[in-house]
Formats: structure tokens, C-alpha cells, sequence
């Protein structure tokens, strides 16, 4: 049987190719949005300097939420480094993680990211190379599991606060002592017991992620 293809039946074939290849592209678009493993997709609108923030797993984050009123336990800071993004975080060391990593390692794999409205003027390549350069002097240290305010020892929200204090000139979140926060919760009573016995630093400077997140100066990002 011989098959005539009109001009109608040639157009109407090429929209079809091109409706499903549309379809295609946003089935994988969705796909990678939707893998934990393959962020990069969905972090497009994404800038060094950057504060990202989770929920952590580990043994004190329910006791950091409670203490600091904060849906968010855990947060670190997003460079570039070798062609690939990475979270500055402190940890145990200090150290770069690959953002997929990261995100991979927080509760439910959900993260928040947060920039300084005034980012596009104040964080200059000058600026954020300066950041790094504070990050990277930093990485390797211990984590500090009293919270205590020097260099020797540094948690999280510490290492954000100094990269952008020391690289930017620039104070996120409010410093507050250790007394200010919550401490009533017989989660974060017995953790306090563990990490200091009786004498209890009340008067220690502390800058938690909360409040780092709830500064008014920072804009949402992304919410994934």
C-alpha cells in the first residue's frame, strides 16, 4: 500500500517529535530536581557565599533546635572549589563537602538557602575570594563541642559567622550568651550536663544557626 504524506501530515508529525521531546526534557528536568543525589540541577540560582541550612542528624541537633527555637540545627557555606560546588562546614574536622553529599546528609535531605539582600553589591569576586581564603584557614580544625568563641576549635554556625566577619566585613545573625537561649528542655538540660558538668559557661558568646537564619538582612533562596 503505498503511504502519500502531505504537507498537513508532516507538520503534524513534527509537532508531535516536538511536544514529546519537551516532555522528555522536563521528565528529566523533574528527575534530577527530585534526586538528593543530583542537586545541581536546582541550585542554579545559586551564588558563592551562599548560607545553606538542615536539619542534622546527629545527637545534639534536637537539643540545638530547642535550646535556639530554630527548625534548623546545622549550617555551612557555599564556594566553588576545583570546578564543583562545595559546603564549608564545620564538623569534625572543619572541611569542604560536596553539595550533593551535604544534602544528602541532612533530615529528609530538605535544606534552606539563605544571601545577604545586599549580596549583589557587597559580595564582590574581591570579597568572596577574601571568604575563601578565611574558610580555607580554618578548615582541619576540631569541632567545638562547648561552643566556646576562639579559633581553636570551631562549630558551624562560628565558621559562618567568622568567613563573612573576617572575608566580607559583614555580621550574620546576632551574638547572643549561652544564658539568652532556652535551656529548660531536659534534652538540652542533660546535654549540657555531658559537655560541661556543673559549670556551665553561661556568660560564653555563642552565635547560633538560628540565629543566622531569622537575621532580617538575609533573603530566601531556595527551599528544597
Amino acid at each position: 500500500m503505498k503511504h502519500v504524506f502531505t504537507s498537513a501530515t508532516v507538520t503534524f508529525a513534527l509537532a508531535l517529535c516536538t511536544l514529546m521531546s519537551c516532555q522528555q526534557e522536563k521528565q528529566r528536568a523533574s528527575e534530577e530536581i527530585a534526586s538528593p543525589t543530583k542537586p545541581e540541577a536546582v541550585v542554579d540560582s545559586l551564588m558563592e557565599g551562599d548560607m545553606l541550612f538542615q536539619i542534622s542528624t546527629s545527637g545534639q541537633g534536637k537539643a540545638i533546635q530547642l535550646a535556639t527555637n530554630s527548625p534548623y540545627s546545622h549550617c555551612g557555606i557555599l564556594f566553588r572549589d576545583n570546578n564543583q560546588w562545595m559546603v564549608f562546614e564545620g564538623v569534625q574536622p572543619v572541611k569542604k563537602t560536596k553539595l550533593s553529599d551535604w544534602i544528602y546528609r541532612g533530615e529528609g535531605h530538605h535544606y534552606v538557602s539563605k544571601r545577604h539582600k545586599d549580596a549583589a553589591s557587597l559580595l564582590t569576586k574581591a570579597v568572596k575570594d577574601k571568604m575563601k581564603e578565611e574558610a580555607k584557614k580554618l578548615v582541619g580544625k576540631n569541632y567545638d563541642l562547648t561552643f566556646e568563641w576562639n579559633d581553636d576549635r570551631i562549630y558551624c554556625s562560628e565558621l559562618v559567622y567568622k568567613i563573612y566577619q573576617r572575608g566580607a566585613g559583614i555580621e550574620v545573625g546576632k551574638l547572643q550568651k549561652l544564658r539568652e537561649f532556652d535551656l529548660s528542655n531536659p534534652i538540652v538540660k542533660a546535654k549540657l550536663v555531658e559537655r560541661y558538668g556543673t559549670k556551665i559557661p553561661l556568660d560564653e558568646p555563642v552565635i547560633s544557626p538560628g540565629a543566622i537564619f531569622s537575621d532580617t538582612n538575609l533573603v530566601e533562596i531556595l527551599s528544597e
